[in-house]
C-alpha cells in the first residue's frame, strides 16, 4: 500500500528542519532531512581529501552513505553546509542519491505509516506525487538571524554579516542550479514563517495534513 508522503521544501533557516521532525512525531512518520545526505556525502569528501568538483568521487562517497553518517556531529559545522552546496548541484549526485530518498519515502523505517522529507526539490522531483507538499519559506534577514543564533548556540564564533553573505550564495546557488532548482511545486501550499513561530507555524501545518488524512 502506497504510503502517505508529505514534502518540506524551502530555502536554508526556513524553518523546514524542526517543522518536518514536529509533523513526524505528531503523525508517527519516519523524517528524513534530505539536506543531510548532500552533507554526509560532502563531509566524507572533506574527510578523505577528495576534491569537491571530482565527481566519480562524490558517486562513490553517496553509495557508501549510511545512516549513521547522519547523526555525525559535524553534519551541521558550516564548513560541511558550504561544501555540500557546492557538491549538490551537481546532476550525477543528485541522481546517485534519488533512489535513495524515493526508497524511504516509498518503504519508511519501522514500518512506518508514512513519510516526511525535507529538502530543496522533494515536491517537484523526488516525491511529485506527495499528498501533501508545504513549501517553507521566510525572509532573508529572518534566515540569517535564525542561523546565526543556531551557530553561535554551537559555540560557533561567527560574525551575521558572514552568515547572510553566506546564505545569499547559498540561495542563488540553489535557485539557479540546472538540476533540480528550488522551487515550489505548483501545487504546494505556501507557508511564511518569517513572523511565525514554531507552534503557529507547526499548528498551519498540522491542519493542512490533517485535512488531507482525513480526505
Amino acid at each position: 500500500m502506497k504510503k502517505f508522503v508529505v514534502a518540506l521544501d524551502g530555502p536554508v533557516a526556513a524553518g523546514k528542519g524542526t517543522l518536518g521532525r514536529r509533523i513526524a512525531v505528531q503523525f508517527s512518520f519516519a523524517y528524513l532531512d534530505t539536506g543531510g545526505l548532500y552533507r554526509g556525502v560532502a563531509l566524507r569528501m572533506l574527510r578523505s581529501g577528495d576534491a569537491l568538483d571530482d565527481v566519480a568521487a562524490m558517486v562513490s562517497q553517496a553509495s557508501a552513505i549510511t545512516p549513521a553518517d547522519l547523526e555525525d556531529p559535524e553534519l551541521r559545522a558550516e564548513g560541511t553546509g558550504e561544501a555540500a552546496s557546492v557538491v549538490a548541484p551537481r546532476p550525477e549526485l543528485r541522481a546517485a542519491l534519488l533512489a535513495y530518498q524515493r526508497n524511504f519515502a516509498n518503504h519508511p523505517p519501522n514500518g512506518a505509516a508514512g513519510a516526511v522529507l525535507d529538502g530543496r526539490d522533494i515536491g517537484t522531483v523526488v516525491c511529485p506525487d506527495a499528498e501533501v507538499k508545504l513549501f517553507i519559506t521566510a525572509s532573508a534577514e529572518a534566515r540569517a538571524q535564525r542561523r546565526h543564533a543556531e551557530l553561535r548556540g554551537r559555540g560557533e564564533d561567527i560574525r551575521l554579516e558572514i552568515v547572510q553573505a553566506d546564505l545569499a550564495k547559498r540561495d542563488a546557488r540553489d535557485s539557479s542550479r540546472a538540476a533540480s532548482p528550488l522551487a515550489a511545486a505548483d501545487d504546494a501550499h505556501l507557508l511564511d514563517t518569517t513572523k511565525m513561530d514554531i507552534e503557529a507555524a507547526f499548528a498551519a501545518a498540522r491542519q493542512i495534513i490533517a485535512d488531507r488524512l482525513n480526505d
